[in-house]
């Protein structure tokens, strides 16, 4: 499972928040919901969210093991 908590503490200690994502820097609001909810975002929005916080993917995501994985 990828999850996005990292995100937001990165975003609390940048100069950016969830108006600026979506006004300054275009991100749409379904795209935060879906961050807001661990719901799957694609890799050129985590691209795009490491650009704009000037920071590194596990900034944004890291994997946590799960039951819920699917089988390989």
């Amino acid at each position: 499972m990828i999850d996005y908590s990292p995100f937001w503490e990165t975003l609390k200690k940048s100069d950016e928040n969830w108006y600026t994502l979506t006004t300054k820097h275009h991100l749409s609001h379904s795209t935060l919901h879906r961050l807001k909810h661990g719901q799957d975002i694609s890799m050129k929005t985590v691209n795009d969210l490491c650009r704009i916080l000037n920071c590194q993917i596990q900034d944004i995501a890291v994997y946590v093991p799960s039951e819920d994985d699917q089988k390989l």
